[in-house]
């Protein structure tokens, strides 16, 4: 049978957001290795199915999960801990682009993927091709399977258009993205089912199309010349 997130992994989190001070957590860590365990059973079953479609770098589900302990130093908010358990799997190789991330919390939990922060050459590159080949982005963006599952592109964006282009670009909308993800929400009920990590690794074999053609495009000039070494 493949792992399941354990209701108390979920209520842990639902009563740390109320505790979330160093005692509390000191005094209830024997909780937390549990669910914590708990967390890296599931990741690990989750990147083993992943490994069976796609090619992953991430070595193991442990080594995918984020800390819960926050590094408060330049931040406002000076809880210590994240309230949530979460997760991120690499593509492998320079030719395989994009990643995958899942977020497990009470009430606001999904998977994403796609790509977060881009470098300045990659965001030129992904607008040069938008520029120049828009039709086949409004086609992959309009697939029924990725707009049933994941809605619209999301992502953070410009508030005109970038420096280069026209503001009446026809495809001005997808221009002035600068992160390009896909996201897809689940309820606590759906989390806490026997196949929530089916949901999850179908969501991110659906999202593939999108992350191969982003692929395509980063690896590749605007002549379709390969640019790996």
């Amino acid at each position: 049978m493949k792992p399941v997130i354990k209701k108390e992994s979920l209520d842990f989190l639902k009563t740390l957001s109320k505790n979330n001070n160093r005692d509390w957590f000191n005094a209830h860590k024997e909780k937390y290795i549990q669910a914590h365990e708990n967390i890296i059973a599931f990741a690990d079953a989750l990147l083993a199915e992943m490994n069976k479609h796609d090619k992953i770098e991430t070595e193991s589900g442990k080594k995918s999960l984020f800390r819960i302990y926050k590094d408060v130093r330049f931040s406002k908010d000076k809880t210590p801990y994240s309230c949530r358990w979460s997760g991120g799997f690499k593509r492998a190789t320079k030719k395989l682009r994009g990643g995958y991330y899942f977020h497990i919390e009470p009430g606001n939990s999904f998977l994403a993927g796609g790509f977060w922060s881009p470098e300045p050459a990659d965001i030129q590159r992904i607008r040069q091709d938008i520029a120049l080949a828009y039709k086949d982005w409004k086609k992959i963006l309009a697939n029924k399977t990725l707009t049933q599952t994941f809605g619209k592109l999301r992502g953070e964006q410009i508030s005109s258009a970038p420096r280069g282009y026209a503001k009446d670009h026809p495809a001005i909308d997808l221009l002035r993205y600068k992160q390009y993800i896909l996201k897809h929400d689940f309820t606590d009920k759906e989390v806490l089912s026997h196949d929530f990590l089916n949901k999850l690794n179908d969501g991110f074999k659906k999202m593939r199309p999108f992350l191969n053609y982003m692929s395509e495009v980063l690896t590749t000039d605007a002549n379709g010349v390969s640019m790996l070494k």
